[in-house]
């Protein structure tokens, strides 16, 4: 197979491997079942090859890794994809191109390149739709191995040239609600624009404490507030939380519904909120000068960090300031001289507040605490619905003051109602995956990086250290990611069993009921528990219900974050189309048996087809991670700074393609 010889002498060990590489692409997110044929075009299999790729294709089947379909397309056994005799494989609710083939009828080509068979449309079901435009349909009938599926068009979402179509089509194929129900936006409009005199009875009073918010310009549910102030020598810090729960009660049809869609979903060009915008962005947002409803959390540390006490109580507050974490970055890294004035009663607090944070930052280093520093992109959209720019999202000072501040008040609260023993959605993170470890081990030590690993387990700790000792190095983006993708992932639960990257074994969400189900949950427990009304007999609806809050929160996380990626993806690939023939610089991020990809400054990730790299037969080399010419000795290797040329973008599987410059 060319391109594919691994220079091993037995034959054995060589057919072993191109098994690996096959089921490794199939493995792969962007992988479609293929026929023989296509396989060996995409491989780059010459003729003379051809038959012991058959040979192992068939023995993979026979070993039950992969299975062929029925119209000779092979996929991985368990994936269930491209199955002709069963309708039950299909999604019930499509989202696709209509391409109108006849007066009488049309088809639509599902945006989902796992459906390989397009969707016939008799017109009488159509609602008029034309040529290009990106539909909604129902099926009607599954089809068959003969006869392809049948629907009906419930809904035109417009044309795919359309601004903001596109992300509207992700947004439908991942199922994420849009619209409220009538009878949810009729519970909204009941919720009254202020805090009224009666539910202020009885909270402690915090409306003379300064206290501010601290976000991104463009956020508009400010559901955190921050206060800090020193008594004596020690640091008394309150985290205060909008108290969601005050309008939105159990079991009513806001509550149903934000436990329906789990969170906040932000794509690159819209938010679609948990909570109608009259609550989210209104009652409560803590809007700077007005009076809400808050949880808070105030604890007491010393000068060394440690918590020396804490009081959870409900409480009403009045922000002084909605801040920027640009403006608070440029009081405290820059001293600013125009914001230090215009904010001159608040930066005493400001310098405080950096002060702290950096103490229970350190404390935090000191126990293990992982804190992945990766780059994250920012899209820029323009008012066509096209990006005009893409840059990496940096954190600063400030944005890292916040996380610090939440992290302690999510830990406190956590352990506080542990200590309860009261039923609890915790935020949990298990250990790492022990197969991931090893390979990670592997590839620091073949560059002279130490990594304690013992018995396939490794502590938190060790992996601080490793990622204290790439900073700065050209490798510590790469070597990053791939620690970071050696981690678990972290989800809701009833049982709590630690956070392995906080290194820290009490942990739940607390703060952001505006935008997460669970963080609404949790808020309920500690108000039924602080108001004495938690009884044997909540305990026992709690313990019945938790544990599918905790479920459901995973998933429609999960769902969230995958549909976020796949529109990123798609804004990433719109931006690279206009660059097509530009030469960029970038590093190596992923190395595969079909090629290299490579990761630009911008975050942008693309592929370098091991067709194109010329001079040589290339192999993988699984423990390096890299591509390796078997004549020349030539290597591409993960963290390998290069420079490429973007050769082309495929937008139906959003990828871009580069050649080596």
């Amino acid at each position: 197979m060319k391109q594919k010889k691994t220079g091993k002498k037995k034959h054995n060990g060589k057919r072993e491997s191109r098994k690996q590489m096959l089921l490794k692409l199939m493995e792969d997110k962007q992988y479609v079942p293929m026929k023989e044929k296509e396989l060996a075009v995409l491989l780059q299999v010459s003729r003379k090859d051809r038959d012991e790729l058959s040979d192992i294709l068939n023995e993979l089947v026979s070993e039950g890794r992969i299975e062929i379909s029925k119209r000779g397309k092979y996929s991985l056994k368990e994936d269930k994809r491209d199955k002709d005799e069963g309708a039950d494989e299909l999604p019930g609710v499509i989202v696709g191109t209509f391409d109108k083939a006849k007066t009488h009828y049309g088809f639509v080509v599902p945006d989902d390149r796992k459906m390989t068979r397009d969707i016939f449309i008799p017109v009488e079901r159509s609602m008029g739709a034309m040529d290009g435009h990106k539909v909604v349909v129902e099926l009607t009938d599954p089809g068959s191995s003969i006869k392809s599926p049948e629907g009906r068009i419930i809904e035109i979402l417009g044309h795919v040239n359309d601004p903001g179509v596109d992300v509207l089509s992700i947004v439908k194929g991942y199922g994420l609600p849009v619209e409220f129900p009538e009878k949810v936006m009729k519970q909204a409009e009941r919720v009254p624009d202020e805090v009224l005199k009666d539910d202020m009875r009885s909270r402690l009073d915090l409306r003379d404490i300064k206290m501010v918010t601290i976000d991104s310009e463009e956020a508009k549910d400010l559901d955190d507030a921050v206060s800090l102030y020193m008594d004596g020598d020690k640091y008394v810090l309150g985290v205060h939380i909008a108290d969601v729960t005050h309008y939105v009660r159990e079991d009513s049809a806001l509550d149903k519904e934000a436990l329906k869609r789990g969170t906040s979903v932000y794509l690159a060009d819209r938010v679609i909120p948990m909570l109608p915008h009259r609550l989210s962005n209104g009652i409560c947002s803590l809007n700077g000068g007005v009076d809400r409803l808050t949880l808070s959390c105030i604890m007491t540390f010393d000068r060394a960090g440690n918590l020396l006490d804490h009081k959870i109580a409900e409480s009403v507050i009045r922000t002084d300031a909605r801040m920027t974490y640009t403006a608070v970055n440029g009081i405290i890294e820059e001293h600013d001289e125009s914001l230090m004035e215009e904010y001159k009663d608040l930066v005493p607090m400001f310098l405080l507040m950096d002060e702290l944070a950096g103490i229970l930052r350190e404390k935090r280093r000191k126990r293990g605490a992982i804190d992945f520093d990766l780059k994250e992109s920012k899209i820029v959209i323009g008012e066509d619905g096209r990006p005009v720019d893409i840059m990496s999202r940096e954190r600063n000072s400030a944005t890292r003051l916040i996380e610090d501040f939440m992290l302690a008040a999510n830990e406190t609260v956590a352990e506080h109602f542990f200590d309860e023993a009261v039923p609890f959605v915790y935020r949990v993170h298990e250990n790492p995956d022990p197969e991931k470890i090893r390979k990670l081990e592997g590839f620091v030590c073949n560059r002279g990086i130490s990594l304690k690993v013992k018995n396939d387990r490794v502590k938190p700790v060790e992996i601080r250290r490793l990622l204290e000792k790439i900073k700065g190095t050209p490798g510590e983006a790469v070597i990053s990611s791939l620690a970071l993708r050696s981690m678990q992932r972290a989800g809701y639960s009833t049982e709590c069993s630690g956070h392995f990257g906080l290194a820290c074994k009490y942990y739940c969400h607390f703060t952001s009921p505006i935008r997460r189900y669970p963080d609404l949950q949790v808020h309920r427990i500690i108000k039924e528990v602080l108001s004495g009304k938690f009884k044997a007999s909540r305990e026992e609806h709690y313990e019945k219900i938790l544990p599918g809050v905790a479920k459901r929160s995973s998933s429609r996380e999960r769902l969230a974050q995958e549909a976020e990626r796949e529109t990123d993806k798609l804004k990433k690939a719109q931006f690279m189309q206009d660059h097509i023939g530009e030469i960029f610089e970038g590093v190596i991020s992923g190395v595969t048996d079909w090629g290299i990809y490579v990761e630009l400054e911008n975050t942008v990730e693309g592929l370098v087809h091991i067709s194109k790299l010329e001079g040589d037969y290339f192999y993988y080399n699984e423990d390096a991670c890299e591509l390796v010419g078997e004549r020349t000795g030539k290597k591409y290797v993960l963290g390998q700074q290069v420079y490429v040329c973007v050769s082309g973008v495929d937008m139906a599987i959003r990828a871009v393609d580069f050649d080596l410059a």
